[in-house]
């Protein structure tokens, strides 16, 4: 699969607020093909990390270049398991993906090792390799859904994140019903605007973003967080 960077401006924002900004955008922007008929698409992703938690303090500590891998699915649907890297390097978000089969995505669940061939994902090589040098494994689930909304000048979507859980049980990835602890207050949600090149003028306009507060909310750093402590809801 290929590589994209993109720019992403995350804000906070409530219920209210985010049913306001969709009733603006819906009238030239398109909801995603993927959202099934409840509206909205589960996503749960997987986290690896190091045995010195590197990937952890690099979020805590906002230092770029930064980079982390996960396993993700969308829907619960085993069929396609995607294996990424996600890249921060200048305030530009880099993703790399490759496709994974059932038995692959469960021995890195494991903690075991994959033997890679000459025919395997470039992507799967450098993980693998990386696991064997940094010991690599997984430490965290994050699950939530997400709303999104698409246009096509500049590549802009507009995604609606809620109910956003953090679960140890890494060995149940692929089970429908884990025990998740919720992240932030009820309500709250999460609204990211990405884009490539460039943002049109009249899609920042109607977005009105300037009543909500920008924030570098990682959703891997505060799951994470929860995992490693007691926490206190955001």
């Amino acid at each position: 699969m290929s590589i994209n960077g993109r720019y992403e401006y995350k804000y906070f924002c409530t219920a209210m607020q985010a049913q306001v900004i969709k009733s603006r955008i819906q009238c030239f922007m398109q909801i995603d093909h993927h959202v099934s008929d409840s509206g909205c698409y589960n996503v749960r992703s997987l986290y690896f990390d190091d045995i010195f938690n590197a990937g952890y303090h690099a979020n805590e500590n906002g230092t770029e270049p930064r980079e982390k891998f996960r396993i993700r699915v969308y829907d619960n649907d085993a069929s396609c398991i995607l294996l990424e890297k996600k890249q921060k390097v200048r305030g530009i978000t880099i993703k790399d993906a490759c496709l994974l089969t059932r038995e692959q995505a469960d021995m890195l669940i494991q903690g075991k090792e994959i033997e890679c061939t000459g025919d395997s994902p470039l992507l799967l090589n450098e993980f693998s390799a990386r696991s064997k040098r940094l010991k690599l494994s997984p430490v965290v689930i994050v699950d939530y859904d997400r709303i999104p909304y698409t246009y096509p000048l500049g590549n802009v979507r507009v995604t609606f994140d809620q109910n956003i859980a953090s679960s140890n049980q890494v060995s149940k990835f692929f089970d429908q019903d884990i025990a998740k602890r919720p992240i932030l207050e009820s309500g709250r949600q999460i609204m990211e605007v990405k884009w490539d090149n460039f943002l049109p003028d009249y899609v920042k306009q109607t977005l009105q973003t300037g009543g909500l507060p920008r924030t570098a909310f990682s959703k891997y750093y505060y799951c994470r967080k929860f995992s490693l402590s007691s926490g206190v809801l955001i």
